[in-house]
Formats: structure tokens, C-alpha cells, sequence
């Protein structure tokens, strides 16, 4: 009888919820009080929330309660929902475009089909890729700092394919790794469909919380940490040499891998040294031209110390073979003629606008950001609910992410965060006026 009255209830609170009869942002009774009120043991009220939560129609929040969803909100919103409708401003996926670069392209495509090693890029490529095309990646990256051999760096098609690769290739199912509270979303896919662990790092305004880093790896068998320290997704800090030296530290007498994304990091002028400089020998670095060039390019890489070298090639073998060769032959062109130089200038100087647009309409709010950053974290206030506010948005022809997407941890802040390189200015100005107004409304 117990469990009939517990399915009865789940059922009874799920038809509530999506007949709007229990409105979205409603505090539900603590378990305590459900069970109480039903007669149940205090396990089975759990139960319910835990199956409520399960489908998607409430979310448990440590310290706060348990609250009903906007379930009008797709599921998972955030980056990997990227399609937007037509005639909706799209400040939830960045890919920053400049005028010209369709024809950047074309001029590519002519002179590649004038060269003389055209045929060449008909069959396969070394795993890898070709030692000269490694070499031109090894001189783009001395501009951040790195210093490389070409045999440290390997081509791959796209930084999340570096990603996939650095996390297939160095870790097993079953190993623990540790990401900030607050990160990127493909990696979380990743590390969920590899069967890694993620444990989270508490994050500050400047970086994570490396004291609480450290009393981890005392408890946990933790084998590796992965990181942003140069311009975080989604809270655009960009974390300072000491900080880089304490993580190196600690990474050493845990003896953890680093992986360290850099996928933005183009944007930070005179940036501090890559954490890949300071601890080469327990590194791997991956970025890729998506943001710095086109997302359309699918070309990246990931640096590594030579004896990780062969297992990363390994795994380029089995799911990818290689990099497409004419990716890959047009992305190390633009590097040789100093192209992608060009395009990461005026980059910084487009987001740099748009931040000053940003905050001069949204004067008055909390944002976290950086000033050369494409993407803004607006922390909402205590009573405001980040799913209702993306939900308004949605209505107002505006997509914003939640902080769900980007949570490792079970507490998930409410916040959204805006990606501002994916719009003209004029409808990114009409876009940020929506955000101030529908937050004020709900704060």
C-alpha cells in the first residue's frame, strides 16, 4: 500500500505541473512535511522528488527547497541546444563572424587548387597530421606563449575533438577528474559518455578554488583536473601566474594530469603563461580555429609531452583517422600568411565592442565577464529563477543558457549566461534591452 501511495503521488504532482496547476517557481513541501502529510517514511517522500526531478518537473536546491520547473523550457538548455527559430536573436551559442571572411575563403579555395600538391590531399594523412602543417600549429602557438616541437602537436578536427581524444586517450572509465563547479558543456558530455567522474571545484569571481582543490585530492583517488585559465566558460575569468603556479604545484604532488582548453584564450592580449609552459610534462593543451576563425573550419589541435604522443595518435586513428586535408591545408595557410593573426586582432576589438555595449545597456546589474571576453555570467537575485527568465526571454524572441548546462555540482546557481558574438550589433543592442527588462521583472 505504501508504494501504491507513493506512485499515486508522484502521478498526481506530474499531472499538476503540466496541467499548470502548480505554477513554475512554486516551493514544494520539504520532505519532512510530504512525508507527514501522507504518511509516508521519510525515505519515500524522497523518492518521489528524486522520480520528479528525474522527469524533468522539479529541481532540488541545496539550503533553498524543492521547486517546480519551467518545463516550457527545452531540456538541457544551453549550448547544445543551439538551433534557434527564425527571427530569434541567439545569444545562447557564440560563433563570432567578421565581414570579408566568405571571401577569405574563396581565395583559400582558388589557391589550394592552383598548388601543386593538390592530389596529395585525396588520400590519407599521417594520423597526426603532416609534419610541416604540425610545425606551422607549433609557431602559431610561441605567439601564446607555448615553446613546442612540431612532434608535440597534433591536428584534430575541432577542439572538442581534442578534447575527446586527450580524455580517451589518458583516462579509463571509472577515474575521477576535476572540473570548476561552473564549466564548459562539452566537456561535461564528454566526461558523461566516457564514465568519468566529475568532481567539482568551488569557483570565486578570479578562478577556483584551489584550497578546496587540494583537500579533495587528499579525499579522492583524483587522476586528473581540467581547466580554463585563460578566459573561463561561461565566467570569463582569466586566472593570474600565481594562481597557474599554485594549481602546477598541486597537480604535481597529486600527480594529476592537466588538461587545459584554450579555446578562447586568443581573445586575452599579453595573457599569462599557459599552465602547458609551466608544466609540460603533465600537460595537454587543446584549442582549435573555431572561435579564432570559423566554426565551419573543423581544425584543432592538442599539444602534449612526446611519450603522451602515441596513445593521442591512437585514438585519432579510431575515430577519425585524420584530419581532412584540405581543413586542415587552408587552416595552416592562414597561419603561414599571417591570417589568423589578423582575424584574432579584430576579434578582440569586435568583443571588445560588444562588451562595451553590454554594459552600458545592462548598467546596474551583476555581470561577471572579461572586457575582451564574447560571452557575459549575470548572477540573478536570490528570488529570481533563471528557467522562468529563459522562458520569458524565449517569448520575447531572445535565447539565453541557463547555469544548468554548465553545473558540475549539484547545486545549480541561477544565472544565464549570454554568448554576444552570434548577432549584428544593432539586434544585439535590442537583445540585452529584452535581458534588462525581463530580469528586472522577475528580480
Amino acid at each position: 500500500m505504501p508504494r501504491l501511495r507513493y506512485k499515486s503521488l508522484v502521478d498526481s504532482y506530474a499531472a499538476d505541473i503540466r496541467a499548470g496547476r502548480l505554477a513554475p517557481g512554486t516551493r514544494l513541501p520539504t520532505h519532512r512535511q510530504l512525508a507527514a502529510e501522507h504518511g509516508l517514511a521519510l525515505v519515500t517522500a524522497s523518492r518521489v522528488y528524486a522520480e520528479l526531478e528525474t522527469m524533468g518537473l522539479v529541481s532540488g536546491e541545496t539550503g533553498r527547497g524543492t521547486f517546480v520547473r519551467e518545463i516550457s523550457l527545452p531540456a538541457g538548455q544551453g549550448v547544445s541546444q543551439h538551433v534557434v527559430a527564425v527571427g530569434m536573436a541567439d545569444l545562447n551559442f557564440n560563433y563570432p563572424s567578421l565581414p570579408g571572411q566568405a571571401d577569405l575563403l574563396r581565395t583559400a579555395l582558388r589557391q589550394l587548387a592552383l598548388s601543386g600538391d593538390l592530389e596529395a590531399h585525396l588520400r590519407y594523412q599521417p594520423h597526426g597530421g603532416r609534419l610541416h602543417e604540425r610545425a606551422s600549429i607549433a609557431r602559431h602557438l610561441l605567439s601564446r606563449g607555448l615553446n613546442l616541437t612540431a612532434e608535440q602537436v597534433l591536428i584534430v578536427s575541432g577542439a572538442q575533438h581534442g578534447l575527446a581524444v586527450a580524455m580517451m586517450a589518458l583516462l579509463k572509465p571509472g577515474d575521477v577528474i576535476a572540473a570548476d563547479a561552473l564549466t564548459y558543456t562539452g566537456f561535461k558530455v564528454l566526461a558523461e559518455s566516457l564514465h568519468l567522474e566529475i568532481v567539482p571545484i568551488p569557483v570565486t569571481e578570479n578562478g577556483p578554488d584551489l584550497a578546496a582543490l587540494e583537500a579533495l585530492c587528499r579525499r579522492r583517488s583524483v587522476r586528473a583536473v581540467y581547466t580554463m585559465p585563460t578566459l573561463h566558460n561561461p565566467c570569463g575569468w582569466v586566472m593570474d601566474v600565481p594562481w597557474r603556479g599554485r594549481l602546477v604545484a598541486i597537480a604535481r604532488q597529486h600527480d594529476l594530469l592537466i588538461i587545459e582548453d584554450a579555446a578562447y584564450a586568443f581573445l586575452v592580449e599579453e595573457a599569462p603563461v599557459p599552465v602547458a609552459e609551466l608544466a609540460p610534462e603533465r600537460t595537454v593543451y587543446v584549442s582549435g580555429f573555431s572561435k579564432n576563425v570559423a566554426t565551419g573550419l573543423r581544425v584543432g589541435f592538442v599539444a602534449a609531452p612526446l611519450d603522451r604522443v602515441p596513445a593521442l595518435e591512437r585514438v585519432i586513428r579510431a575515430t577519425t583517422w585524420n584530419t581532412p586535408g584540405v581543413m586542415t591545408a587552408i587552416a595552416c595557410g592562414w597561419i603561414d600568411d599571417g591570417t589568423v593573426g589578423q582575424l584574432e586582432v579584430q576579434k578582440r576589438e569586435d568583443a571588445q565592442a560588444r562588451q562595451t555595449l553590454a554594459a552600458e545597456v545592462l548598467k546596474g546589474l551583476r555581470c561577471m565577464t572579461h572586457p575582451f571576453s564574447y560571452f557575459l555570467w549575470l548572477p540573478l537575485g536570490e528570488d529570481a529563477r533563471a528557467d522562468q527568465i529563459a522562458v520569458a526571454l524565449m517569448q520575447e524572441q531572445v535565447a539565453v543558457s541557463t547555469a544548468e548546462p554548465f553545473a558540475t555540482s549539484v547545486h545549480v546557481p541561477h544565472a544565464i549566461r549570454l554568448a554576444l558574438g552570434s548577432v549584428d550589433m544593432d539586434s544585439l543592442r535590442e537583445a540585452l534591452i529584452k535581458v534588462k527588462r525581463v530580469v528586472g521583472a522577475y528580480s
